[in-house]
């Protein structure tokens, strides 16, 4: 994360932690075994007789991906490996053993069918969904290094005063707006830094530091649905509802954030009044002293009109013509000209993140352009099923995998299934939508699970503080976590059957 983000000694101590639990002795026996386990099912998928899979027409190298994806999914339900150094091995498996740039007596054309180009496969990580990640970590390293951040808090929070309530209502909204545009980690981290001085001044008697301490990672968590880069599984939904060679629904920044910032905001609202009756306060009165603010100087200057620019070009890309890909170029182009991002700063880009969706993009790839997808299309009866059966289906599959393991990585081992199975049933989604009602259901879903310490970063880090207890977190991440399936799902459910997407 950013080394100059406040409370990152924070998001320093949550990674150690990961650290030693992952390779804690007892734990890395556990993990050799699972492992051991992972590449027996992968080599029995790669060698079995293609007939066993029951789809017609199998070649080699579709029962390779085939082996490859139950690899992945086995690999990142179990985290025996950080989920980025799964999705490398995705793309490097892939090169070697799939594609036309691989061993040479394994992937002779004659033998093993079409093979992967392997452009195509390298390109998975500088697709444009990728180069719009970088550009909202960008912004986010300008803003941190300029005191932007800490600016921006200490005047959004002003105007709500100095009632305990009000206090917890400012930093629901001013958390979740942060989440819409920088990472939900460094917002919790930043914020929970912020309410350190706060929570010396409440009775340790009182709820009222338990309701300040969780309305961090539940704003974090609701707030990164509202932009196409506030969290990844948005990201990767826009990168499949938008694929010119799939189903090039068009669907911009500002129309994404057209339904979701309003959804959002009621979200905040109702966890407001959950958390502030669910953990009252004793003490009526807060005051707030917030340290640091805007460096003065060109730069910060700069960074200010950059990001309103690059903003409102985001919400206007059907007006201007410039798709929010091109536009989150623009910080990192200016920001680099002007000597305000560094090539030490780009060591802080968050390459574990990237290199995460790139390995679930050449899964997608591998799944289109192999021809795998449309055998599975032929071979399973997926327009038989119900379209109710499939959205509620994929919702609460993602849900129950995001409270354990990388939201992330839900998304990247969902979506494409998804993209096949909606692709199969064709005009009977229409009944619920469309497809985009399924594939920004499973956003929402992920973003939904926050049940556990382990669910989320921001979880983990409000648990650090040693304010909120495992039960009390599931508590409010259930009820929330709920209420926002519900109301995401239904909203999806009203604007695809209204043709608004």
């Amino acid at each position: 994360m950013f080394k100059s983000f406040n409370g990152y000694h924070l998001i320093d101590a949550y990674h150690k932690l990961n650290h030693e639990k992952r390779y804690h002795p007892s734990r890395v026996f556990k993990k050799w075994i699972e492992a051991a386990v992972i590449v027996l099912v992968t080599l029995v998928l790669w060698n079995l007789p293609s007939e066993s899979f029951g789809i017609e027409g199998l070649n080699t190298v579709q029962q390779r991906i085939i082996a490859i994806f139950a690899f992945a999914t086995l690999m990142w339900v179990m985290e025996v490996v950080p989920s980025w150094a799964t999705s490398v091995s995705i793309i490097g498996l892939m090169l070697l053993f799939c594609s036309d740039s691989g061993v040479k007596w394994l992937c002779n054309p004659d033998d093993v069918g079409p093979l992967l180009s392997y452009k195509g496969v390298m390109a998975c990580f500088a697709d444009p969904v990728i180069m719009l990640f970088i550009g909202g970590f960008i912004l986010a390293i300008a803003a941190t290094k300029t005191g932007l951040d800490a600016q921006l808090a200490k005047v959004l929070l002003k105007p709500f005063g100095t009632r305990s309530e009000m206090v917890l209502l400012g930093f629901l909204l001013i958390t979740g707006l942060f989440s819409m545009f920088v990472s939900n980690t460094a917002t919790a981290a930043m914020m929970l830094t912020f309410l350190t001085p706060v929570f010396k001044q409440l009775p340790p008697e009182g709820k009222g530091r338990i309701a300040l301490a969780l309305s961090i990672p539940v704003a974090a968590n609701l707030g990164g649905m509202g932009t196409p880069i506030g969290t990844p599984p948005n990201t990767i939904a826009l990168k499949y509802l938008n694929d010119p060679e799939g189903l090039n629904l068009g669907l911009g920044f500002g129309q994404w954030m057209m339904f979701m910032v309003p959804l959002v905001v009621l979200l905040l609202f109702i966890g407001w009044m959950l958390l502030k009756k669910m953990f009252p306060f004793t003490q009526k009165t807060i005051e707030l002293n917030i340290e640091g603010g805007m460096k003065k100087g060109l730069q910060s200057k700069i960074v200010i009109i950059t990001f309103i620019v690059t903003v409102l070009l985001w919400l206007l890309d059907s007006v201007t013509g410039i798709n929010s890909y091109t536009v989150a170029l623009i910080p990192f182009v200016v920001f680099s000209m002007a000597g305000i991002v560094s090539r030490k700063d780009l060591e802080e880009i968050n390459w574990s993140v990237i290199w995460m969706v790139a390995g679930g993009f050449a899964l997608g790839y591998g799944l289109n352009q192999s021809g795998l997808a449309a055998l599975a299309v032929k071979s399973i009866p997926f327009g038989d099923f119900s379209p109710l059966f499939i959205l509620i289906l994929s919702g609460i599959i993602c849900y129950l995998l995001s409270n354990f393991i990388s939201n992330s990585a839900t998304a990247a081992l969902l979506m494409p299934i998804l993209v096949v199975v909606c692709s199969a049933m064709g005009d009977k989604l229409d009944a619920i939508g469309g497809t985009s009602t399924v594939l920004i259901g499973v956003a929402i879903a992920s973003s939904s699970a926050m049940v556990l310490p382990i669910s989320t970063p921001p979880n983990a880090l409000a648990y650090a503080t040693n304010l909120v207890q495992q039960k009390e977190m599931a508590r409010i991440g259930i009820i929330v976590g709920i209420i926002s399936m519900v109301l995401g799902y239904a909203l999806l459910y009203a604007m695809g059957v209204l043709h608004v997407i």
